[in-house]
């Protein structure tokens, strides 16, 4: 088989690979302020956070969003998580760590729930584009699960890829039930978007850096 069985990656974007939680909490509390919420830390926000969003906002209103408040606080959000991104990097060792994986042979993507035509010149800009075989952004209404995007992500890899030899690297619980839901296996990240305990309660192994998650996928992926 050789190269067609290796071990393969699946990297989440938001809070795995790009290090842009000051830009989320302070797009999630503009889009707050329009409904007269209070501002909400990082920490609360980890421990609340779940998808699909319009649940995690119940839980912060004691009801879900209308339809017209959802598509006003996602319009807001995404125009000032647009506006702060540009002060946001990538996570530490991130660079280092996707040369690594490369040159060990293995290939590896990204699939993320933003949005393509976004994500796309981002990923270019950072001038990592080169170490990924696929990269896949949302196409279509945000705020869904990744479950069926993950089916579609590894089908398109084709032979190349097998999900049993793949391991999806993300920060949040919903990164380790699309793993599941197309075969894969999954490493969680304790430095986006949900606390360890929300994490740990997927049962997969959860890790505080990168380079855990990548020496876990090699582990996983053997």
């Amino acid at each position: 088989m050789g190269m067609q069985s290796g071990a393969h990656i699946v990297w989440d974007w938001n809070g795995t690979l790009f290090h842009d939680n000051d830009a989320i909490i302070g797009a999630t509390n503009a889009a707050f302020a329009e409904l007269g919420l209070e501002p909400i830390t990082l920490e609360r926000y980890r421990a609340l956070y779940c998808v699909p969003v319009p649940k995690f906002y119940e839980r912060l209103m004691g009801r879900l969003p209308t339809e017209a408040e959802w598509e006003l606080m996602d319009a807001i959000f995404h125009r000032y998580y647009a506006e702060h991104r540009t002060r946001c990097g990538l996570t530490e060792g991130a660079v280092e760590l996707l040369a690594g994986w490369r040159s060990a042979g293995h290939s590896q993507s990204i699939l993320s729930m933003y949005g393509h035509e976004e994500l796309v010149p981002l990923v270019r800009g950072f001038g990592i584009e080169a170490h990924f075989i696929r990269v896949d952004g949302r196409t279509g209404p945000s705020g869904g699960s990744k479950a069926e995007h993950m089916v579609r992500h590894l089908g398109a890899l084709g032979a190349r890829v097998h999900p049993a030899r793949t391991v999806v690297i993300g920060d949040a619980a919903d990164d380790a039930v699309a793993a599941r839901h197309a075969g894969a296996r999954a490493v969680l990240y304790t430095g986006g978007s949900h606390s360890r305990a929300s994490l740990e309660e997927a049962g997969v192994p959860v890790v505080d850096t990168l380079r855990e998650a990548v020496a876990e996928a090699q582990r996983l992926a053997a």
